[in-house]
């Protein structure tokens, strides 16, 4: 896929940086944002880099619509177009629903669905036939197994209904949305040997964690012509959790 532009939100560390380093091999030039922590974002510009593909690396706040225009415009003005946008950047509240404030559930809301809808909104204006647009969910947002998720998971169901609204929206250009929905994944936030770990693992049907690559790889499948069929549905990765 030679020439092909992806955006990805939240593309530093973790899931983010796999799904930038795949693409990448896959033959994307990446774009991605970063919060604060410029020197990760430098190091993951730089691996993209090394597959020989071109890396720009944008420091934007998430929680405004001027960030989030800010990333489009900017990889628009690099670039010249988009031909696949991941929404990855997010948050986890985390508490039982009487003790979250409104500014929790307002902070959540706006970083995992506004924000999502924005970046959308924006991007598709630069996107032609055969574009992509990918979410990054959650399988909580298909199934709850212990309190204090309820703020995040409504965030993350959320996610498949506009996704199904989108690829009706845009199937007469060609363009496909899907959302990728992640069980527990082994990251900084969310070691596999961290001290939830093992409550998390009990609800996997493998009762194993995954890894960023799992994700990565699913995300480079729905960004490829292989999956030019597949629109306005979820890819849920998460070893059985929601079986």
């Amino acid at each position: 896929m030679a020439e092909r532009i992806a955006l990805i939100t939240g593309g530093s560390r973790g899931i983010g940086a796999a799904i930038a380093e795949a693409l990448a091999a896959d033959g994307y030039d990446v774009a991605f944002s970063f919060a604060s922590n410029a020197g990760r974002a430098a190091e993951v510009a730089d691996i993209i880099r090394a597959k020989g593909r071109r890396a720009l690396a944008i420091q934007a706040d998430g929680s405004t619509i001027d960030g989030n225009r800010a990333v489009v415009a900017q990889t628009v003005a690099a670039f010249g177009r988009i031909d696949a946008l991941v929404c990855n950047a997010g948050t986890y509240p985390y508490g039982l629903i009487e003790t979250m404030t409104v500014e929790d559930i307002d902070r959540a809301l706006t970083l995992n669905v506004r924000a999502v809808m924005v970046e959308t909104a924006e991007a598709v204006k630069h996107m032609r036939e055969g574009g992509r647009l990918i979410y990054i969910g959650s399988a909580f947002g298909e199934r709850s197994p212990f309190p204090g998720i309820s703020v995040y998971s409504a965030t993350k169901a959320a996610l498949p209904g506009f996704a199904r609204g989108v690829a009706r929206d845009l199937g007469p250009r060609g363009i496909t949305a899907n959302v990728v929905q992640p069980g527990p994944i082994d990251t900084e936030l969310n070691p596999a040997d961290g001290q939830a770990a093992d409550v998390l693992r009990s609800f996997v049907a493998t009762g194993a964690y995954g890894t960023v690559g799992d994700i990565a790889g699913a995300v480079s499948f729905l960004a490829s012509p292989a999956s030019r069929y597949v629109t306005g549905t979820v890819l849920t990765v998460d070893g059985g959790l929601c079986a």
